[in-house]
Formats: structure tokens, C-alpha cells, sequence
């Protein structure tokens, strides 16, 4: 056992028995939201203490960021008051997160106040852009103060929020009372309220996707316009099967009711962060109204949803920590937490409808070639990945094949499409990775308590639904140091990975959307093919053709054989293509800096995209995996 595991008990029973002037009654937390169009979130925080010394804190690890990234950057105009009177504080000096205050003698509450300089560009997860002039998206942790010493399940909030007139708003918390100006919620745990985020908007739209009265689950959609709000027939029915599919997935669920809290803009961050409860996705403003958008972002609402399930309800050991600050968080599960979400948040997609069964097929081969031209699998082994997250989340992403970043996502899914497989190759097509799922996260319906779990626990599931050396076969995958992706799940499945020189929609969806050129699957290069960027290259494959010829990350393309480099007419592409039949090299003239270089790439196999073809007399397992419950 790491000495980490050994000290963790010891380090909790600390911070608990800490002396604190926290009276333990409600904290009241307003937060005015009417300034956000210019990314201002003004709070006023009411704290009822006791004389003493009192440590407040700003929340560090948060959940689902898996790193220590509370943006305490943005925290501006802290201001600490007693009976009027305003109070000295001191940041402590080897924890910043932390805020030391003397509490006078005869004061029984304290008034906080501070505003949350809201980012206006960059970042990863809470630290992009979360507001415009019509949407603001609110993550309480960003917002609060909190005392120490005490679980965050122990502290109970009175949470309420000021909003622009006419805003509608949509969060998993329960409404007491609202008006015109904003409204007031239930009191509810620092652990709960930190795990429901509010949006809300100029323009919203708001659509019962659940299966019946019992358990709500709504789909709240903002944005800039209401012309993005429109959604077809057909993927308002995918949003509903996709429920009733997650439900006949896991056999249960573990929450009253849920929301998606689904923001639709080009001017905020795009990512997900799950709850138990509802989940904060952000995406394209097109994502429903473009058919390649649509294509390439639609996976995002299965993967949150099933974190509810595989991430919030089941939680690995390491990611459940007594509060936000006294402890690290481990991400050494994350290849569970992330990466099965990832396979299973796919297939969701599938059986739902919301992509047929070839474009399943196209999305899996561009991520299964992807992680086989990923050189940084010769040294660095999948479960590195993981346990180095809290670092790689925030990695540069030039040479990124080689240094290898968030694969826990990708080879994730690979490795459990590669344990699906073998269920039913196993049990001769009686148990599946469906059958896992009802033992794993079947448990306590209705139940909103937390179950952390350990690889031992994991293995003793998938034993329990079929015996096998389940540790030696996920050890072999996350630790082994070698070239090549594990396909042994797409074989398995009746297909195999090749390449045709022909995109597949997937592929131009995916150029088209992330604004690149894709060419890492051929002479290794990834072309930035954005407005501001056109032509600087963002990824060079390590010993790929581009390399060995001497081209880097950061260099911009100016030339292809002397024609001008115009990322709209393909020049690259063309080059690429007509090399297949000659001897001479393709010549590329880059700018980096102040110099101009040329370089040769010996190149002559043509374009490659990545595609599944059956493997001829195999059952295609892949299909039935995929096929609607």
C-alpha cells in the first residue's frame, strides 16, 4: 500500500478535528449574475461563526477537472466584515487556496464579499470564457468560500442568484421562490450545491426527455439566438432514447430527477463537466442546427450522462475526498472513470439513434488510428496517463503524440471495447459489458449516496459476471510500453482497422468543425485551418515523414511544391496525392519566426483516412454491441 493511502485516514482525522470558529449553521451565498455580460459574478456570503480563529477556503480540486484548478486567479475584492467593522485576513503561505481571519469575541456571523472576474478567453474547463452579453454559465465552487474543518457533506448553503430581467434559468437545485430578478433554493450540502451548476440565459429552451413523471430528466438548452435553440423531430427522439437506453444499460438510476444543462454558443468554452444530478455541457452554437457540428458534438450528452452513473454514484477511491481542499485527488482510475465513460457514451450514442451504425463505425476508426499513431506508447504506458493527469489536462498540445496527454479517453474506450468483446466471446454471446454495468452500478436504486470503488472492486465485478483473470488482462493494457493501439476489441468484433484514400464523413466533419487538416495519419502533420492560424501546424507524428524531413510544431506552411499554401483548395492534399505515382519529394516551404525553411518529405503512399472493414466469415459482434435494448 503507497504510503499516500497510508496517511490518508490520518490527514482527514486532522483537518476534522481542527479547532474552528464555524458555527455550523446554514451559510447563506448570493450571487449576482446581472453584470456577467461583462464577466463580473458578484457574491455575498453570510457565515455564521464563533470567536476564534477561522480558515476559510476556496475550492482547489474540483471534481470532474480531476487537477487543482479552482480559479483562484479571478478571485478579486475580498472584503471580510464583522458588525460592520471590516477585518484583517492573511493568506496562508503554503496553501493559497486558504484564507486565515481572527473572529472577534462577540460575533456570531460574517459578511463576505467578492467578485469572480469571470475569464473573457482561454483556458480549460471554469477557467474559459463562461459568459456573454446572453448566457451565463455558473459553477458554484467559483463563487464561495467555505470554512475548514468539516466534510463539504456537512456544511449546508442557502444558495440564491440575481439575474439580467427576463433571464430564464435551469439547475438541478430545488427552486423555493423566484421572481423577475432572480430565485431562491433549498438549503443544501456544500458537496451537493458545488455539484449543481445553474445556467441561464436571454434565450432558453426547456424539453421533458424522461420516460415517465417519476424521475424528470429536461433537456435546457441557452444560447445567443433563438435560431439555436431549434432542434429536429428526429434528435429530440434521440434524447429520449437515449434515457431509456441508459436506463436499460445500467438496470437503475441514482437521482430524482435530471437536467441537462446544455449551453450553445461559439463565444464561451466547450467542454463537459458531469453531476450527479445534471451535467454543464458546453458546445458549438450549430451543434443541433449543422448537420457536421451535430455529427462531432453529439456524443457529448451520453458521455456526461453516464458519468452519472460512472463517476458520481460509482467514484474511484481516490476522487472521493472529504472536501475540496485537505487532500489531494488521485486520478489513477481515470482509464475507468473517463475512459469507459467514453466507450459507453459512444455506443449510447448509437442506440439512441442519434448516429446510424456506419458513422459509429467511422468515429471508432478515426480514434482507434489516432491512438495507433501515438509513438508516446513506446515509453510512456496508458496508466501514466492517468495517474499524471492533473498535469497533462493542462499540457501544450504541440507534440502531443508523443508526449501523450488525456489517452485515457481514447485507448480507455479501445481497452473496453477489448473487455466487452472477450465478455461475450467468453460466455459464447451470453454476458456483455451490459451485464457489468447492472452488477457495478446496479446497486441501491434511487440511492444518491456515493460508492467509491478500487481496481480490486472492479475486477471482482467482472468476475462475478464472468470468471477470467480480469487483472492480469487490464494490468497487461495499462502498463505495457509499446507502438500500435489494442485493437484486439475491433478484431474481436468482426472488423479491422485500414485506410482508404477517401475521407470518411466523419473525418470531414472533423476537419471541418475543429477548423484543421488533418494529415497524421499520412505525412504526419495536423494544420491549424482557422482564421487567425491558417497554416501553423499544431502536431508533427514523432518519426513520422514531416519529422524525420525536420519539420516542428509552431511552424507555419507557406508553400507546397512553389504553390502558395491555400488551406481552401487542398494544395497540401493535392501534393499529397500526385506523389503517389512520382519519385521526387513533396517540398514545403514554412515561415517560423523571421526565417523561411524548406523542407523535403519523402513521402509516396498517398492520402490515408482511417475506416473498419469486416473481416471476412467473423461475426460482426461490433453491430449487435451497438444495436438499441
Amino acid at each position: 500500500m503507497a504510503l499516500s493511502r497510508i496517511l490518508a485516514p490520518l490527514i482527514l482525522l486532522a483537518v476534522t478535528a481542527t479547532p474552528t470558529a464555524w458555527a455550523a449553521d446554514p451559510i447563506s451565498l448570493d450571487v449576482d449574475l446581472r453584470e456577467a455580460g461583462r464577466q463580473l459574478f458578484h457574491t455575498h456570503e453570510v457565515i455564521p461563526v464563533k470567536p476564534g480563529p477561522l480558515t476559510l477556503y476556496y475550492p482547489k480540486w474540483i471534481p470532474g477537472e480531476h487537477s487543482p484548478s479552482g480559479p483562484l486567479e479571478n478571485l478579486a475584492g475580498l472584503k471580510i466584515t464583522a458588525d460592520g467593522k471590516q477585518l484583517a485576513w492573511r493568506r496562508d503561505l503554503k496553501e493559497m487556496w486558504s484564507i486565515h481571519v481572527d473572529v472577534p469575541q462577540g460575533t456570531s456571523s460574517l459578511d463576505i464579499t467578492f467578485d469572480f472576474l469571470s475569464p473573457s478567453a482561454g483556458g480549460e474547463f471554469g477557467q474559459s470564457v463562461s459568459a456573454t452579453p446572453d448566457i451565463a454559465d455558473l459553477e458554484w465552487n467559483q463563487v464561495l468560500l467555505y470554512p475548514a474543518g468539516a466534510a463539504s457533506k456537512d456544511i449546508e448553503f442557502q444558495p440564491s442568484v440575481r439575474l439580467p430581467q427576463g433571464w430564464h434559468y435551469a439547475t438541478a437545485l430545488d427552486t423555493v421562490s423566484s421572481n423577475a430578478d432572480g430565485a431562491r433554493f433549498k438549503p443544501v450540502s456544500l458537496e451537493n450545491l458545488v455539484d449543481s451548476p445553474l445556467i441561464a440565459g436571454d434565450h432558453f429552451r426547456r424539453l421533458d426527455i424522461g420516460p415517465d413523471d417519476k424521475t424528470p430528466v429536461h433537456l435546457n438548452l441557452v444560447a445567443d439566438t433563438d435560431q439555436d435553440l431549434v432542434m429536429t423531430p428526429k434528435q429530440v427522439t434521440s434524447m429520449r432514447n437515449l434515457v431509456t437506453q441508459a436506463y436499460a444499460l445500467f438496470g437503475t438510476h441514482h437521482y430524482s430527477h435530471y437536467d441537462f444543462l446544455f449551453t450553445l454558443s461559439d463565444n464561451t468554452g466547450h467542454f463537459g463537466l458531469e453531476h450527479h444530478q445534471s451535467s454543464d455541457d458546453r458546445s458549438w452554437a450549430e451543434v443541433f442546427t449543422d448537420p457536421e457540428t451535430a455529427y462531432l458534438g453529439t456524443h457529448l450528452l451520453p458521455h456526461e450522462y453516464v458519468h452519472s452513473w460512472n463517476g458520481k454514484f460509482r467514484r474511484p477511491a481516490g476522487l472521493a475526498t472529504p472536501d475540496y481542499n485537505s487532500e489531494p485527488m488521485q486520478d489513477d482510475l481515470l482509464w475507468v472513470y473517463e475512459g469507459l465513460t467514453e466507450y459507453l457514451g459512444n455506443v449510447l450514442t448509437a442506440r439512441s439513434g442519434a448516429i446510424s451504425a456506419g458513422q459509429y463505425h467511422d468515429l471508432l476508426a478515426f480514434d482507434a488510428a489516432t491512438m495507433d499513431k501515438r509513438p508516446g506508447r513506446s515509453w510512456r504506458p496508458l496508466q501514466d496517463t492517468a495517474d499524471e493527469a492533473q498535469i497533462l489536462y493542462y499540457a501544450p498540445r504541440q507534440w502531443q503524440n508523443w508526449r501523450r496527454v488525456q489517452d485515457f479517453y481514447v485507448e480507455g474506450e479501445l481497452i473496453w471495447l477489448d473487455v466487452d468483446t472477450k465478455l461475450r466471446e467468453l460466455s459464447k454471446g451470453k454476458k456483455s459489458i451490459d451485464d457489468f454495468a447492472h452488477v457495478f452500478y446496479g446497486m441501491d436504486p434511487g440511492s444518491y449516496v456515493v460508492h467509491p470503488y478500487s481496481f480490486d472492486d472492479l475486477v471482482a465485478a467482472l468476475k462475478q459476471v464472468q470468471d477470467y483473470d480480469w487483472a492480469a488482462f487490464l494490468r497487461e493494457r495499462l502498463d505495457t510500453t509499446k507502438e500500435g493501439a489494442p485493437l484486439d476489441g475491433i478484431t474481436r468484433g468482426g472488423y479491422q482497422l485500414t485506410y482508404s484514400d477517401t475521407p470518411t464523413e466523419y473525418f470531414k466533419a472533423y476537419e471541418h468543425v475543429r477548423k484543421v487538416q488533418n494529415f497524421m495519419f499520412s505525412i504526419g502533420l495536423l494544420i491549424d485551418n482557422s482564421e487567425h492560424r491558417r497554416g501553423e501546424v499544431q502536431d508533427v507524428l514523432w518519426n513520422g515523414p514531416a519529422f524525420k524531413a525536420g519539420v516542428g510544431p509552431g511552424m507555419t506552411l507557406v508553400a507546397v511544391n512553389g504553390r502558395a499554401f491555400d488551406a481552401d483548395r487542398y494544395v497540401l492534399r493535392d501534393a499529397i496525392e500526385a506523389a503517389r505515382t512520382g519519385k521526387a519529394p513533396i517540398k514545403l516551404l514554412f515561415r517560423q519566426d523571421d526565417t523561411y525553411l524548406t523542407f523535403a518529405v519523402d513521402y509516396h503512399e498517398g492520402a490515408k483516412y482511417p475506416v473498419l472493414m469486416p473481416i471476412p466469415g467473423k461475426t460482426p459482434v461490433l453491430d449487435a454491441i451497438i444495436a438499441a435494448h
